[in-house]
């Protein structure tokens, strides 16, 4: 028979049990001997910053603090003198020498005077500084320092003063430096692009584009499940290939061979002979819709991505499946290949982007910095990093890990497509028709462009689904949702002073997201 307690007993003895159990509190630290913390203290700073406790302390610090002696708990002698008056600090070194030529040396003499702010500078200044140096001194932040310092977060710091440690020649002084925040270095200046000629032909959304690697013609991908290939020059059509049963979103022409490779919405990934204008070779396995494709540089594979959240990498010549790279959790929307580690690359619906190794088929990084889908990625041609485009940002990232190097803001539309050229123009397109160029060093957006859709189109058929540039990097072409490519051209009259760089050197903000 269960005893019956009335709420008030089982509240105490629910108390009591509480009280017993943290009564002990073993959890908790030993407190701290004041003493023996001081002397812990004092060795550690005569240890590890001995060969500094002789310099001067900054005013700043000093006003904040109420005073020389407050704020030192651990007794150290202060090298400041008494409040209000100029600190001073004795030059160490081999033995004792005078400010000047011709200065006797006494006793006075000895003992430096720290100088005004303004006078700082020549402290440091013992022997001419290199040019290098001098250019160091006088930028505030080179690209080198936003990419070296890239996705770290912000300073603990104020950024107005830092201790800097400038070298004059061959002898090492500390001065006091006021340090500006790091700026936004000048963007490069880039002639701005303009529409020079629109062609149409196809039936459907132009959803695909690629420029063959002997520059004398190009080949789109539609809607209306057939290929084109048309003369680069005049813009004529040279040839149609149909076989696709639903819209072609993919097609790449490979440099190692003449074979065309082509994906779409059929689930299909066909390989066309260009010699004689048929399909030779089918891959299968994929389990709905392939949205992407692309080439490896040096080897015979292609890697395709689909909408069943996997991407496959293919032997071209066997048609083999060599590995299926699984782990997205949506739809994965754009790969790249390079030759270099890491040599696939993924941006997915799931709003990440992978690095794989290629030789394991696993995941190497997992970039999970977007909030919203990733639908483009682009690889800059020279340097060893890449941009990603989502409808939040546009980002770009250092390889081989994936740091984050700058967000690119201000194209607020969902971005379906990327593309740079070796002059550091970077071109983002979007579902609104809007295409915004930048400048990839600096992420400065020198140019914005919505062209007019075809006549005869809806105003809501204005859409970017896919841009290139050519070989030549002279040409820029654009798959659009009016049924058209749009060929821009770099604006021959164009200069410096027509169009000048209406740039700001705002201070960058670190941000990792």
């Amino acid at each position: 028979e269960v005893q019956k307690h009335s709420v008030h007993t089982l509240v105490f003895r629910s108390l009591k049990r509480t009280h017993d159990m943290f009564v002990a509190d073993n959890a908790k630290p030993i407190p701290l001997d004041e003493e023996s913390h001081k002397v812990k203290m004092a060795v550690k700073l005569r240890t590890e910053y001995g060969s500094v406790l002789h310099m001067p302390t900054l005013k700043e610090n000093l006003r904040e603090k109420g005073g020389p002696n407050t704020g030192d708990p651990y007794g150290q002698k202060q090298y400041s003198g008494n409040q209000g008056q100029e600190l001073e600090y004795l030059i160490t070194g081999t033995h004792p020498y005078p400010p000047g030529p011709g200065v006797a040396l006494t006793a006075d003499t000895k003992v430096q005077r720290m100088p005004s702010e303004s006078a700082a500078q020549s402290l440091a200044v013992a022997l001419p500084a290199s040019q290098s140096r001098l250019d160091a001194n006088r930028t505030a932040a080179g690209v080198g320092d936003i990419y070296r310092h890239a996705g770290i977060s912000e300073r603990s710091q104020p950024p107005g003063m830092s201790v800097a440690m400038v070298e004059a020649g061959g002898n090492k002084n500390s001065a006091l430096m006021a340090k500006k925040a790091p700026t936004m270095p000048k963007p490069q200046w880039h002639p701005p692009w303009k529409l020079y000629r629109v062609i149409s032909g196809h039936l459907g959304w132009v959803r695909c584009i690629a420029v063959e690697p002997g520059n004398q013609w190009f080949v789109t991908g539609s809607a209306d499940r057939t290929i084109k290939i048309w003369d680069l020059a005049s813009g004529k059509l040279k040839l149609s290939l149909t076989g696709h049963i639903s819209t072609v979103r993919g097609v790449i022409v490979s440099a190692r061979s003449p074979y065309l490779f082509s994906c779409g919405e059929d689930k299909q990934v066909k390989c066309w002979d260009l010699e004689y204008n048929k399909v030779i070779r089918h891959y299968h396995g994929h389990l709905s819709a392939v949205y992407g494709l692309d080439l490896h540089p040096t080897i015979d594979v292609l890697v395709t991505c689909s909408r069943d959240s996997t991407a496959r990498i293919w032997d071209v010549r066997t048609k083999a499946s060599v590995h299926t790279l699984s782990g997205h959790t949506n739809a994965v929307a754009t790969v790249k290949c390079q030759a270099a580690e890491p040599q696939i690359i993924t941006g997915s619906h799931d709003t990440t982007i992978r690095l794989w190794d290629l030789v394991a088929g696993k995941t190497r990084v997992t970039l999970t910095n977007h909030k919203k889908s990733v639908r483009a990625v682009v690889l800059h041609p020279r340097h060893y990093t890449f941009a990603s485009g989502s409808p939040d940002n546009i980002k770009q990232w250092k390889f081989p890990d994936g740091n984050f190097i700058q967000n690119l803001s201000g194209h607020n539309a969902i971005i379906n497509t990327l593309a740079v050229n070796s002059d550091g123009v970077l071109v983002s397109g979007a579902d609104n028709g809007t295409m915004h160029l930048w400048d990839w060093r600096t992420g400065y957006n020198f140019q914005r462009v919505h062209a007019a859709v075809q006549p005869g189109s809806l105003d809501s058929e204005s859409g970017i689904f896919a841009c290139v540039f050519d070989q030549s990097e002279s040409r820029l072409l654009t798959a659009e949702a009016d049924k058209t490519i749009k060929v821009y051209k770099e604006d021959d009259t164009a200069t410096e002073e027509t169009h000048p760089v209406s740039w700001k050197p705002e201070i960058i903000k670190r941000k990792r997201f």
